[in-house]
């Protein structure tokens, strides 16, 4: 019997995992006892697990902002605004890959097909446009964590790692962007995209590359460089996961709540521009394109772009309706 109940206990575990932690925290102790019980009178039963596996999803996708379900407004825009920021930060991690490769194209090509010329102006118009949508919401919360992390260690922690991984990402980028393959090139319109900021977008993206496919390539790049290639994406990792938590847990007022429901639609409608020039290169350049030919690790940065959109668009929706939702709302 009590080699059962060991068993049930174990399974009981691996279920409850399906929920995120503040979830098991809150309510993993009793919801425990109710799947014990039934496990005494059902050992074995796949509707109960694929209801536990579904409802934990739920929860998960409640607290990622993606659903309303039982959050209050104020709580819907936080968890969003956590949501909306991983999904950006994705799409502009490989969104920006795809503009240094173009410009590093743009540095060595006198023409270029009407597709690459299309994408590339969209794109780069879309990457000011998120930038400066992005200092709007990044200045008023940036100063608000700067003065409530001095009393709150929650806070602050959180908060260290975001700027220590922003501050490695810009150095690191800043040291190896020299390498650029795209410096010296003097194309009819190399000017199309600046080249010291072609390099930095290239430099801070050098681990989405195929050459990670090509084993026998690696020698090729200093170690350096390499090491850089693996650390950038912890970095980036870093960054959004110290975002993410200081959102979560920084309480904002209501007028400041607002205005960053109204910044994170524009910033999605910056995105979807986005991802509609990259779509532009990627989908409809033809054959003949050259030196601007796109090729599958840009063919799987525009899919993992348009996820990030999707996702983008869902969350969005919610704030929205999250915003609406709160008192004095017009």
């Amino acid at each position: 019997m009590r080699a059962d109940a060991t068993a049930h206990e174990r399974r009981v575990r691996c279920l409850l995992r399906w929920y995120p932690s503040s979830w098991r925290a809150r309510y993993g102790e009793e919801f425990a006892e109710l799947l014990l019980a039934d496990m005494a009178d059902r050992p074995r039963n796949w509707t109960r697990t694929a209801d536990v596996a579904a409802s934990g999803l739920l929860a998960r996708c409640t607290l990622a902002g993606l659903t309303s379900h039982e959050l209050s407004p104020p709580e819907q825009i936080r968890a969003g605004l956590a949501t909306l920021g991983c999904a950006l930060a994705a799409l502009v991690a490989f969104g920006l890959f795809l503009l240094a490769q173009l410009a590093t194209s743009w540095q060595w090509a006198a023409t270029a097909p009407p597709t690459a010329a299309t994408g590339t102006l969209v794109m780069a118009a879309a990457a000011v446009a998120l930038g400066l949508i992005g200092l709007a919401a990044a200045v008023p919360v940036g100063w608000r964590v700067a003065v409530i992390a001095r009393s709150d260690g929650r806070l602050a922690r959180p908060a260290v790692i975001a700027l220590g991984c922003a501050t490695l990402l810009v150095c690191g980028a800043r040291h190896f962007e020299n390498g650029w393959p795209g410096t010296g090139g003097v194309g009819a319109e190399h000017h199309l995209v600046p080249g010291g900021l072609a390099a930095f977008g290239w430099a801070s993206t050098l681990s989405v590359s195929a050459y990670w496919a090509h084993p026998r390539l690696w020698g090729m790049f200093p170690a350096a460089e390499m090491a850089w290639m693996v650390l950038s994406p912890v970095a980036w990792t870093g960054l959004i996961a110290g975002c993410v938590a200081v959102l979560r847990r920084l309480v904002l007022p209501t007028g400041m709540l607002r205005y960053l429901a109204c910044v994170a639609a524009a910033a999605t409608t910056a995105a979807v521009a986005f991802l509609a020039g990259a779509a532009v290169w990627v989908l409809a350049s033809p054959a003949s394109a050259g030196a601007f030919r796109p090729g599958l690790v840009d063919g799987a940065s525009l899919l993992i772009m348009a996820m990030a959109v999707v996702v983008a668009l869902r969350v969005v929706a919610g704030i929205r309706r999250a915003r609406l939702a709160m008192p004095g709302a017009g």
